[in-house]
This record gives structure tokens, C-alpha cells and sequence, in this order.
């Protein structure tokens, strides 16, 4: 085997271990900057390679994706480990996290990181295997970013009936949330780029 498919292989395992998702033979092929063919031949590859192993893991072709998946004989123990994931109190950062999606939802991870000024990825994806926050489509821009809301979930936790019952924020973090760009601001600024200038 070449030098530059072994590094096809280590990088397809790589994305796919990655991901988490269905990943398309079109997706890792553009990503690795290869071709079709090489992507499935390397995948069936890995594919029958994990079989062979016998181990916890295993390669999962679905229709023109592949996707990492645990083994039947290990779903219980997979099930209780998430499930005492989820049963975990909420840090700090994620409470911070829920909070700014709660009082500014439908928003894109964007919105809160800039709110918050570090990365948080993990923390929403947290957020969301404990059922309190949701996808709520994509936003109509560019790269078409996930947009977050809060789950109903969300609301049982909390004591709530309706988004409406949220306590008002303290006067300093209110005033410091409404200096940061609405997706109505995001929105029309990208419009106001769109347009042709005379």
C-alpha cells in the first residue's frame, strides 16, 4: 500500500470517527481530496477490518455513507454510561450556555460564542444528549449555520411553563446581551453586503 493511500486511510478514519453521523462518500472524498472509488475501496477496507476484530466498534455502510456505530452485545453498557452522562449536574459553562440560548433563541453557536468569548461546541452538544436544547433548522445565510433553542425539557427541568416565565436577567448582563448583533442585525447586514453597489 502507497504512502498516499495509507494517509487516505488514517485521514478517512479519522473524519469518520469524527463525525459521529452518516458521513456521504461524496463528503469524505471532497474533504480528503480524493475520489469516490478510493473512499469506498478504503471504507469497505476498514469496514471488514473492524469485523474482523471483534471489538466494540464496528463500520456501518448506510445507503452511500458510512458511520461508526457500537456494537448490539455492548448497547446496554453504552445506555448506562450516556445515561449517567446525562444524570451529571450542569457546570458553570453550561449553565452560562443554556442561558444565552434561553433568553435569545432561535441563535447559532456563533451568537453564543461571541456572547461568551470561547469556544462552545462541546457545551451545547452536552446540552443537547441531555434533551434540553434542540436544533431549530438553519439559518438563511452563508454555510447555512444550526440554529439552538431550548427543549421542553428544558422547561420541566427548570420549573417552567412557557419561555415567558424566565426570571428577567440582571440589569448589567441585559445591557451587555443587547450591545451584541441580533439575527435580525446578521441578517440585514448580509443583505446590505449582497447588494450591488453603484
Amino acid at each position: 500500500m502507497s504512502q498516499n493511500v495509507n494517509q487516505c486511510r488514517v485521514e478517512i478514519e479519522a473524519v469518520l470517527f469524527a463525525s459521529g453521523e452518516p458521513m456521504s462518500v461524496s463528503r469524505i472524498a471532497q474533504a480528503i481530496e480524493t475520489d469516490e472509488e478510493t473512499v469506498v475501496r478504503i471504507c469497505e477496507d476498514l469496514r471488514q477490518e473492524y469485523e474482523m476484530r471483534k471489538g466494540g466498534i464496528h463500520l456501518v455502510k448506510l445507503e452511500d455513507a458510512y458511520q461508526f456505530c457500537t456494537v448490539k452485545s455492548a448497547a446496554e453498557a453504552v445506555r448506562a454510561a450516556l445515561d449517567l452522562r446525562r444524570n451529571t449536574p450542569l457546570s458553570q459553562a453550561a449553565l452560562e450556555v443554556l442561558s444565552v440560548i434561553a433568553y435569545n433563541q432561535p441563535v447559532t453557536k456563533a451568537f453564543v460564542e461571541q456572547v461568551r468569548s470561547v469556544d462552545c461546541g462541546a457545551v451545547i452538544q452536552g446540552l443537547m444528549l441531555k434533551g434540553l436544547v434542540e436544533e431549530r433548522g438553519r439559518l438563511e445565510l452563508p454555510g447555512r449555520p444550526l440554529l439552538y433553542g431550548t427543549t421542553s425539557a428544558f422547561l420541566r427541568s427548570f420549573g417552567l411553563q412557557s419561555l415567558s416565565d424566565l426570571p428577567p436577567l440582571p440589569e448589567e448582563e441585559q445591557q451587555r446581551i443587547m450591545t451584541e448583533p441580533t439575527l435580525d442585525d446578521v441578517i440585514r447586514e448580509s443583505e446590505e453586503s449582497a447588494q450591488p453597489t453603484e
